[in-house]
């Protein structure tokens, strides 16, 4: 059976869940942020079969998360690099890893923590706001048509009332007030 794919919808949560949306790639990727480099690495961390593990290396490769980097000519073989494309990943696994932290660590505490080695403190992932700083939360924040967005889609979208338009939120009466709690 084939699964459908999102890698041409209108909204890049799902081109980005069609990347990395299955159980192994952000597994893949967290093990190359801990320092993984080598197949064996991989294989022997993770406990998937070679060719899963041979199919989302591939995968991160051919969409530029990874590089294949020859270290050894006789025979062959190939460590695995993060490009900035893959190591711009590491906020997405951060924050899964807090969420996971907060709701599903077991009685003890975190199995991993962070440690940032800038100030010397553990620490966790925390979304904010790019232009003030301030943490981000669903109900400070209301969703916007963009420009990437398809233009014969999008007066079905508008006409749903969980997006407006820029100008329509700065305007008097504008959505800017609203939140999209069930987005």
């Amino acid at each position: 059976m084939k699964r459908t794919t999102f890698a041409n919808w209108p909204c890049t949560v799902a081109r980005t869940v069609d990347l990395i949306g299955d159980w192994w790639t952000p597994l893949v990727l967290r093990e190359a942020f801990y320092g993984a480099k080598r197949f064996d690495d991989f294989e022997r961390t993770l406990g998937l079969s070679r060719n899963v593990l041979t199919q989302r290396l591939t995968r991160l490769v051919e969409e530029d998360l990874m590089e294949k980097v020859p270290y050894q000519t006789r025979p062959p073989r190939h460590e695995y690099h993060l490009t900035p494309k893959g190591r711009d990943f590491f906020p997405v696994i951060a924050a899964m890893m807090h969420w996971g932290d907060t709701w599903l660590s077991p009685e003890a505490g975190p199995p991993i923590t962070l440690h940032h080695n800038t100030c010397h403190h553990d620490t966790h992932a925390e979304v904010v706001c790019a232009h003030c700083r301030t943490p981000l939360h669903h109900t400070d924040v209301s969703v916007h048509l963009g420009p990437g967005f398809p233009a014969r889609h999008r007066e079905t979208a508008l006409a749903t009332g969980r997006f407006s338009t820029p100008d329509a939120a700065d305007s008097p009466g504008g959505a800017s007030g609203s939140s999209n709690n069930d987005s």
